[in-house]
């Protein structure tokens, strides 16, 4: 692989950059901000530069890792597109879906590979819950619900720009949840409706939301709630709930259990589970991170789809607009196909 650009040394780029040192890849990084690029310098071997035009023009950069704040993510997007770079993409695709598939556009117009970082879906005990829901050993699934009590200081809210619509485009739904609604969607199948209410409780001072609760119809039939918050001290794993004709299965943080009817079980417990579900967002391991860029690099060389297309991360979005809509009109909301 020829060499990748990093955009934006923010928060998110450590287990960005810490997968590129295990897969061995050339890497240039790109912030406009001196400290931000010494302190990225301090840590990692690659060299950085405050030109993002350096990037765009270098026909060695055969790919972009693009991590900076959501609202800025079309124009780079259109940016490295436009000189033919492959992108993988931090969530979510931009603060509204009319950007989101102006980003889905702009990148099957110029024909390179956009992939997203959602890589809840790379959990192992994930992987091993779609094999077996597709193996139809659950049966008919009945319901899937998902929880996502998750917990941020005020002290996270109170940096310039977070939880707002100008910079995030939400709050909890948006920024946090959709990690996990992503991973739903993609073993549940696509939601039908919502009702429900989005809110910012008194435990924050923020524009937009902090707790979420839905009740949902898939399209399937199956029934479900949905609830997610930053307001659950001091945080807990995510679950993802399927009830079967056939049995029961949980997917609790890195961790998977199912029991069945006949009396007997399955479960994954690695001996790491960490979800980044406290006050430091980014206290989890970088290995669901280095299996993505594993597979989006994979993806360029083989010439096939990665598993988290920016179209398909499209459908995440649709659910958020519908939940955030049957919240402030009180009214049960169609999701967008």
């Amino acid at each position: 692989m020829s060499k990748i650009g990093l955009i934006g040394l923010g928060m998110a780029v450590t287990p960005h950059a810490k997968s590129l040192v295990d897969l061995g890849v050339a890497v240039v990084a790109f912030s406009p901000t001196a400290a931000r690029r010494a302190a990225f310098a301090a840590k990692f071997p690659f060299p950085t530069t405050a030109d993002i035009e350096e990037l765009v023009a270098d026909s060695s950069i055969g790919a972009v890792g693009i991590l900076t704040p959501p609202n800025t993510h079309l124009e780079l997007v259109e940016k490295f597109a436009a000189a033919g770079k492959h992108i993988l993409l931090e969530k979510p695709l931009d603060i509204t879906t009319a950007r989101a598939q102006a980003i889905v556009a702009a990148g099957e117009k110029a024909g390179i590979t956009i992939a997203v970082m959602l890589q809840h879906r790379f959990k192992p005990a994930a992987e091993k819950l779609a094999a077996l829901l597709a193996s139809g050993r659950l049966g008919r699934i009945v319901s899937c619900s998902t929880r996502i009590p998750w917990w941020r200081p005020q002290s996270y809210y109170d940096e310039p720009g977070r939880g707002t619509l100008a910079r995030d485009g939400g709050g909890v739904l948006i920024t946090q949840g959709i990690h996990v609604l992503d991973l739903m969607l993609s073993l549940a199948g696509p939601v039908a409706e919502v009702c429900g209410f989005a809110t910012t409780t008194p435990v924050h001072r923020m524009e937009t939301e902090d707790y979420a609760a839905s009740a949902v119809r898939y399209t399937n039939g199956a029934l479900g709630v949905i609830e997610a918050t930053t307001a659950n001290y001091p945080g807990d794993a995510e679950k993802i709930e399927f009830i079967g004709t056939n049995g029961t299965a949980v997917l609790s943080g890195y961790g998977f259990a199912a029991r069945f009817y006949d009396g007997t079980r399955e479960e994954f417990s690695p001996p790491l589970d960490t979800c980044g579900g406290g006050a430091d967002p980014m206290a989890f391991p970088h290995d669901l991170h280095l299996a993505a860029w594993t597979d989006f690099l994979d993806a360029i060389a083989t010439k096939r789809a990665p598993r988290v297309t920016a179209r398909e991360a499209l459908k995440v979005h649709h659910l958020v607009d519908a939940m955030l809509e049957a919240g402030r009109s009180g009214m049960k909301v169609r999701v967008r196909e």
